[in-house]
C-alpha cells in the first residue's frame, strides 16, 4: 500500500501511528494513514481488518504556521 521511502510502518506493528497521513478530517475527528489505519481524536484506532484498538500513546500536535 505504501509508496514512501522508507516505507511507513505496517498496520500490525506497534509503531503504526508513525505512518504518513493521507487524509485528514479534523472537523469530524479522524485521519487516514498511509497504512490503512484510521486514527480518531479520542486516541482510538480502526485497523484495516476492522479491529478497533486504543492508541499506544499521545500523538504529536500539529500547529499552523503564523502568516
Amino acid at each position: 500500500m505504501c509508496q514512501h521511502r522508507p516505507p511507513c510502518p505496517a498496520a500490525d506493528r506497534p509503531d503504526r501511528d508513525a505512518a504518513r497521513t493521507i487524509a485528514s478530517h479534523p472537523e469530524q475527528g479522524w485521519s487516514l494513514l498511509c497504512n490503512g489505519v484510521v486514527l480518531f481524536d479520542d486516541l482510538g484506532e480502526l485497523l484495516p481488518g476492522g479491529r478497533a484498538v486504543t492508541s499506544s500513546g499521545p500523538r504529536p500536535v500539529l500547529l499552523a504556521a503564523a502568516a
